[in-house]
């Protein structure tokens, strides 16, 4: 039977075990709803049909924990330890290398647990099927994975019960890690107040203090009453149908359950009389820095996010206020000299079951609390009397129509996207399917603005009339971190006090347990897999065409973008001295949110937002796939819009780019704040890949530039710039540097890149030609300048760095010089990265040492093998473990099944789709560096030739230690510690 008659066939069939309540078809998403109730269980199944190849799987669980010590994250973590019909210690891991996914994971949030994955391989599909219903509802949950996964206590060295006790755990380290950032900190205190009695009230990834709280028995029994069917949302996406999913569904679990009497639902928050003031700290390393590091933020609680309308009037209001430079809430936070910049925590939370608002300030200091207040309902009250513009009205909906109608897929699969929008409701016994197919209700709302007190009602309904209100002051504390270590130690040398002999003899031998149970090594055969015989010959490439607008080739891609158009202003990057260098990424971040022309940056970002989806610049700088010293790059101006929308986004970006405005030296000063602001919220949660840039610095010149202005190095630069704008001097001497590296990339050659449907492709081409053919530059000297390809010194330096901020848990880096993209050997290094982790790194330093992340990558295009851990309770151990990771490599018996599970890998990872927009944009970007469609096929058939005997080759020739760079993050004391062993210190 052919697949076209199987689809057919089974779309038309319900399966025994469900009834179908409804199908909805959803034009604008190109997809059919189906929604089914399993009749045994109740257990819900949306199925979302599509002609997609790439299906998606997700089984949400509703759970609500009463507490702070993260059952319902540990419980994520050790349900993927090993099940019942797959009763291996790892089986998520060794699946991620035995699978072709396209995207494999578990979420937890405040009140549900996710598993999804996704696949273009049908046969794939259906081993990761089996596989996660069998962990979810047939989870063993050893007592052993919970205490590596969870949280245990061992004698720092195991061998001593003399010794101190520690405690160790995978979710333990993720949260301190997660915990020393300042706005997650923010975040969950702003909770715990605006939900005194829910769920919400407690961080459901898990306090690290309570976290130490949770027991075993505990554990099983949240699992027990939660992960249940009755208690689960299915969701699919994709050509699959819907009977096939049921049938498997039925077969490997829900055949075995009856229905579970008990409702699992989260109630309705207890609202308060008048508003809450809050005052309280998060941890800071350095004295010195407490300074203007206040933050504070007032938040509201809304209504039900299962109310469809309502959810939108929200998002309406939401965007109203905040949405951009001109709206009115956030033009205030951005202007005032109370702080530094708006709050990250400026939005609208909608994914619990009652919808929150915030907003605020950061860098600020306690003492504007009041007038920080009194700044942000002053405001609401103007919109309340006097409204807004009704464009500006109309612009949000417009972003709202954009976002419903673009297809996704860049960060992870499209069909997983789509199910995630209609999760929550879904969740909270809603109606997803009137989520997903919002045409007719933002219709009812496009009427509803039309009624000029239709705003300001929104605004004294959910704000200024609502006493549900907490303002919450969040101050720096220089001497937190040091009060909670102590706290900590106290603790641990209170459980060691306690202990008797027989304790003493129990902490070691679950320590040689444990040590034993991560050694051992499972029957991989245990699980389903696909190979290499599995993989398609050739990867999907997009296929553009290029012609001529004048002097300028533009480059259209024929992509099914669904009523999108996407456009981009490529030019050639031009030689910058050091200054202007240093000055590059601000000139990317001030381009798109300064004046154009005549209008200033507030009418400016209006007609973005009133055109087009936002308007976006930066840079890219890479090397040759044959030289990486010998480097070139690029400015990029990119937007989208609705198609009928081209030739007025064709007009926003012409003029953006020749007639931008660098006199407004004041709107200058809040992005340089506003973007330092960002930067140094980065650290905890991508401490890796910053300490990975610093490693590799010294290893190609693109490396040590991205370092320099955007790595670690950038951010203490980035300070020291913000530091220095107060005087007007200074500020008025950057706007003329800015202007000076204007000047040259309007002098740069150009060309244009447009992804949208085929048959607007002449449209398309002639908007672009009224636009530039008589288009004169209007900034002073720009046609004077003669253009100089961009270049750099070629760079090979070692560099052995420590970086010091506050932070509970370390980011190490280590790199080695390695081989550029079309080097013979550069294929093999590339699987040689995924063969370290899957086979050392990830026991050693995750499973053994704690860390939540580890692993090893190569790089070509810097021609660096970089190894990294991400928040890792351990620093001079895991650096070792890297070396011994290629001893492992060199010296031990390997087999060829482990070659190919990390080809896999690769091959995966290369293969996985993106957006129709996304695959253009990665054809056209890099082509521009040499990186042909002929190049990538031909690196790919390379890919899957790689031996063994080529993985110990490449791992002889450049994994040498004494070649070795090492980059780490640390706080002050670890710092202190580490400093007489060679490193350069550095405060961040």
């Amino acid at each position: 039977m052919s697949h076209e008659n199987e689809n057919a066939q089974q779309t038309a069939q319900v399966h025994g075990a469900f009834k179908r309540l409804r199908r909805q078809p959803i034009e604008s998403l190109s997809l059919v709803v189906e929604e089914y109730r399993h009749e045994n269980t109740g257990a819900m199944h949306y199925h979302l049909a599509a002609d997609n190849p790439e299906n998606v799987f997700l089984v949400a669980l509703r759970t609500v924990p009463i507490d702070s010590t993260g059952v319902a994250h540990i419980l994520e973590h050790t349900a993927l330890c090993g099940s019942e019909r797959y009763p291996v210690r790892d089986p998520f891991f060794m699946m991620i290398r035995r699978s072709l996914n396209t995207f494999m994971n578990a979420f937890t949030s405040s009140d549900w647990t996710a598993y999804p994955f996704a696949s273009q391989n049908r046969k794939d599909f259906n081993n990761l099927l089996d596989v996660y219903l069998d962990a979810v509802f047939f989870a063993r949950l050893h007592e052993l994975d919970f205490a590596q996964e969870g949280h245990r206590v061992e004698f720092a060295d195991p061998q001593d019960p003399n010794s101190d006790l520690v405690f160790k755990g995978v979710v333990f380290n993720e949260m301190k890690g997660a915990m020393s950032s300042p706005i997650s900190v923010l975040w969950q205190t702003l909770s715990e107040h605006l939900f005194p009695t829910t769920t919400y009230h407690y961080n459901s990834g898990g306090d690290p203090e309570r976290i130490l709280d949770l027991s075993y028995q505990q554990l099983k029994a949240f699992y027990g009453k939660h992960y249940h069917p009755s208690n689960a949302v299915f969701l699919t996406y994709g050509d699959i149908p819907a009977y096939a999913h049921q049938a498997r569904m039925e077969e490997k679990a829900l055949s075995q359950f009856d229905k579970l009497d008990a409702r699992i639902e989260v109630g309705d928050e207890t609202r308060y009389n008048a508003p809450v003031n809050v005052e309280d700290s998060y941890a800071i390393d350095d004295a010195a820095m407490t300074g203007d590091q206040t933050h504070i933020v007032i938040g509201w609680l809304l209504g039900p996010s299962t109310d469809l309308n309502e959810l939108l009037e929200v998002h309406l209001l939401s965007g109203v206020l905040l949405n951009d430079g001109a709206s009115p809430l956030r033009r205030a936070l951005e202007t005032t000299d109370l702080g530094a910049a708006p709050s990250p925590l400026c939005r609208l939370e909608d994914s619990n079951r009652e919808m929150s608002f915030m907003c605020g300030l950061e860098g600020s200091k306690p003492e504007n609390a009041d007038a920080t207040e009194m700044l942000i309902l002053d405001v609401l009250q103007d919109v309340a009397e006097n409204g807004v513009p009704q464009e500006r009205v109309e612009s949000v909906l417009h972003q709202l129509e954009l976002s419903r109608r673009e297809i996704g897929g860049d960060g992870f699969p499209y069909g997983l996207q789509v199910i995630l929008n209609g999760l929550s409701t879904a969740v909270h016994r809603g109606d997803p399917v009137a989520v997903l197919n919002l045409d007719s209700a933002l219709e009812r709302l496009r009427e509803a603005i039309k009624n000029p007190e239709f705003v300001k009602h929104l605004v004294r309904k959910n704000l200024l009339e609502n006493p549900h209100r907490v303002r919450l002051t969040m101050k720096p504390d220089p001497g937190l971190a040091a009060q909670r270590d102590q706290a900590e130690a106290r603790r641990l040398a209170a459980i060691k006090a306690a202990m008797n002999d027989a304790d003493r003899a129990r902490v070691m031998d679950q320590t040689t347990q444990l040590a034993a149970r991560q050694a051992q090594e499972d029957d991989p055969e245990a699980l389903p897999k696909v190979g290499l015989e599995d993989i398609p010959p050739d990867m999907r490439i997009a296929q553009g065409e290029s012609d001529r607008i004048g002097t300028a080739y533009t480059t259209f891609f024929p992509q099914a973008t669904n009523g999108l158009a996407y456009q981009q202003i490529v030019v050639e990057l031009p030689d910058l001295d050091d200054e202007l260098l240093e000055l590059l990424p601000y000139y990317a971040s001030c381009i798109t949110k300064l004046g154009v022309g005549d209008l200033d940056y507030l009418q400016t970002q209006a007609w973005q937002s009133s055109v087009s989806g936002g308007v976006r610049a930066e840079t890219s700088v890479r090397g040759t796939i044959d030289d990486v010293q010998n480097v070139s790059g690029h400015f990029v101006l990119s937007s989208k819009a609705l198609a009928h929308d081209h030739a007025e986004l064709s007009d926003l970006l012409q003029q953006t780019l020749t007639d931008v405005r660098f006199d407004e030296v004041d709107r200058i000063k809040e992005i340089i704040a506003q973007e330092r602001a960002r930067r140094e919220q980065s650290v905890t949660g991508h401490g890796h890949g910053l300490a990975m840039l610093a490693a590799t610095s010294g290893i190609s010149p693109a490396a040590a530039m991205d370092h320099r202005l955007r790595g670690l190095l950038g951010i203490r630069r980035l300070k020291e710039l913000d530091d220095s704008l107060s005087e007007r001097s200074r500020l008025k001497a950057i706007a003329e540097k800015l202007n000076a590296i204007h000047r040259r990339i309007l002098a740069a050659p150009r060309q244009f890149l447009v992804v949208g449907e085929k048959e607007r492709r002449d449209q398309f081409k002639q908007h672009l030609a009224d636009r530039w053919l008589s288009a004169e530059p209007k900034t002073p000297g720009a046609a004077d300048l003669g253009f100089t390809r961009f270049a750099l010194p070629a760079v090979r330096d070692q560099v052995k760095q420590l970086w010091k901020t506050s932070t509970q848990v370390n980011f190490c880096a280590k790199a080695f010089p390695s081989a550029p993209m079309e080097h013979a050997d550069a294929p093999a290094l590339g699987v040689l990265g995924g063969f370290l982790r899957n086979g050392y790194l990830h026991r050693a330093i995750r499973e053994q040492g704690g860390a939540y992340g580890a692993g090893a990558v190569h790089d070509p295009d810097i021609a660096a093998f970089r190894f990294f851990s991400y928040r890792d309770p351990r620093l001079a151990e895991t650096l070792e473990e890297f070396d011994r990771s290629v001893e492992w490599l060199l010296n031990e018996k390997h087999e060829q099944r482990q070659v190919e599970e990390a080809i896999l890998g690769v091959i995966g990872a290369n293969d996985r789709p993106a957006s129709p927009a996304g695959e253009a944009k990665k054809t056209f970007h890099n082509a521009l560096y040499g990186r042909s469609p002929e190049q990538r096929q031909r690196f790919r058939k390379r890919t899957l030739e790689v031996t063994l005997a080529d993985l110990q080759r490449v791992g002889e020739i450049y994994l040498k230690p004494a070649r070795a760079s090492v980059a780490v993050i640390t706080n002050n004391a670890t710092g202190d510690e580490l400093g007489e062993l060679g490193f350069e210190l550095f405060d961040l």
